[in-house]
């Protein structure tokens, strides 16, 4: 419950409190530009967190899962190591998607 309370704390302050409001005004086409600016680098922190998230808890589970498949079987060490490696790529692919938000 406390999680959940700093999450959503966390979600209010980032929603009230746009990062915007840190940088130097800018005058010209670049300042309507500027709002959507900020959208941008939120999806891309938001693609990045949540990917990095899932794929630290799916590592988790695959890892506690493996060590006791290991415990019983040492043969299987080897077949547990892509599935790990399958976890991990959800936060290159996350990486990946911030990037395309950022550049395009």
């Amino acid at each position: 419950m406390k999680r959940v309370a700093i999450l959503l704390s966390l979600a209010a302050l980032t929603l009230f409190f746009p990062a915007s409001f840190l940088f130097a005004q800018e005058t010209g086409a670049a300042a309507s530009a500027g709002g959507n600016a900020v959208w941008k680098y939120f999806a891309a922190a938001l693609a990045v967190g949540i990917s990095c998230i899932a794929g630290g808890l799916a590592v988790g589970q695959i890892g506690s899962a493996a060590m006791g498949a290991m415990s019983e079987n040492p043969e299987l060490s080897g077949k547990a190591l892509p599935y790990a490696g399958l976890a991990e790529g959800i936060c290159l692919w996350g990486f990946l998607v911030a990037l395309l938000i950022l550049v395009l």
